[in-house]
């Protein structure tokens, strides 16, 4: 098992591209941590430099308590999961998950128990003697898995290992490579730029926008208390309200009302954030929000529309009786975060 220490960690390509911007932080023993955001954010960048397939550019790496930025990759006790599952496909799923334990001359009595022992735990000991293109798409993925477990690394590192799937099976997958973890109990670094993979399977998660860290916490905190306009925007289905709002007196104007709400620290605006599910319907709110569009999902109704020109959407139930047009609403203040209107940095 290892921690994973960051201690100002950058990357910078010789183009002078600065992929990722010094990072501090501790990935402890055991944990399962995602690293999350859009495309070019540097998240791929930094699990790379963990695999040892990038260069650190500057800092400090550490893995278990061993500093590692001069370590080879196959001497970092480490199991990568890609996303193309990297299977050879002229060998049967026994050889594949076997064949790092292989060329590590392992003793084949030893090779065939590990695999039959990861097979059993992923559900493959009736496909070992089939070949890659005889699989699903989420068998293979398994098989990549079990190629990786079978050398009890210190360090698992998934590459987006769930991104060739369909929406079923990543669903399910999602759900194994989370239990396999816990069952294992391996520290887990795992790359997606799908939030709802984040919060469904991270312990704690890590966003990343521009080669920056926005936010570090739990799938809890980022999704109650997120740290910018940007995590706010970026974490969640769908994603926080931002609603712009003007200091009045010693409130917040926002479209007809002002919220009794400290704007001592807000300059003339400000932005506020709501998520959906917070904006209730009630016959005697105080928002009045025109719905242009409504969304039936099933167990609940999305409904889309304007406050005052902007947009915004809301959560109810599927037994909520609702219609388009102006309807009224509230919500409650403590759900309320606001935002400084330049930088977008959390305010309160």
């Amino acid at each position: 098992m290892a921690d994973v220490h960051f201690e100002a960690v950058q990357k910078i390509y010789a183009n002078g591209f600065e992929a990722v911007k010094p990072a501090s932080f501790t990935i402890a023993d055991g944990e399962f941590v995602v690293l999350v955001g859009p495309s070019g954010c540097g998240k791929s960048t930094m699990l790379r430099m963990i695999a040892g397939l990038e260069e650190i550019s500057s800092g400090v790496l550490s893995i278990a308590d061993r500093v590692v930025n001069d370590i080879d990759p196959a001497d970092r006790d480490i199991a990568m999961v890609f996303q193309n599952y990297a299977l050879y496909p002229h060998m049967t799923v026994r050889n594949n998950i076997g064949y790092g334990l292989k060329n590590r001359a392992v003793p084949r009595d030893v090779i065939a128990k590990k695999v039959d022992e990861a097979a059993s735990m992923l559900n493959l000991t009736e496909y070992l003697d089939r070949k890659p293109s005889q699989l699903s798409g989420g068998q293979r993925q398994r098989v990549a898995m079990g190629r990786a477990i079978v050398r009890d690394p210190a360090l698992f590192l998934f590459d987006e290992p769930l991104s060739n799937l369909d929406a079923k099976l990543r669903n399910q997958m999602r759900i194994e490579i989370k239990a396999l973890q816990r069952r294992l109990g391996v520290t887990s670094v795992y790359v997606t730029h799908d939030q709802v993979e984040a919060m469904t399977m991270a312990d704690r998660i890590i966003v990343m926008n521009g080669g920056v860290i926005e936010q570090i916490g739990t799938p809890a905190e980022i999704y109650k208390n997120p740290a910018s306009t940007f995590v706010a925007s970026f974490m969640g289905a769908p994603p926080m309200n931002l609603l712009k709002v003007t200091r009045e007196g010693t409130g917040l104007r926002l479209a007809d009302q002002v919220l009794n709400i400290a704007a001592t620290d807000i300059d003339e605006t400000a932005t506020l954030g709501i998520r959906p599910e917070d904006i209730v319907p009630d016959p005697n709110g105080s928002l009045y929000i025109h719905v242009d569009i409504i969304e039936e999902l099933g167990a609940h109704r999305l409904l889309h529309g304007r406050l005052d020109e902007q947009p915004i959407t809301v959560h109810v139930p599927k037994d909520h009786d609702v219609i388009t047009g102006v309807s009224r609403f509230s919500m409650p203040l403590n759900a309320v975060s606001l935002f400084d209107a330049k930088s977008g940095l959390r305010l309160s």
